[in-house]
């Protein structure tokens, strides 16, 4: 895993604890998993989007056709 050891790992944690402290990791995590969570979401709509404007399904359409 990115060529990471048992103690790089445990350092980086412990330097994440320092700094945020261990009430506010939780938060950060569950931000961060919400953030990635509609990132994808919005990616699945906009390919969504895209597939039926290709097939030419509920394209705009205009007044003078």
């Amino acid at each position: 895993m990115f060529g990471l050891g048992v103690m790089e790992l445990a350092l980086i944690i412990g330097a994440l604890v320092l700094l945020f402290g261990a009430k506010r990791i939780p938060l950060i995590a569950r931000g961060l998993g919400e953030g990635i969570r509609n990132f994808r979401t919005s990616i699945k709509d906009e390919e969504k989007d895209v597939g039926e404007l290709e097939d030419g399904s509920d394209g705009p359409r205009r007044l003078n056709e």
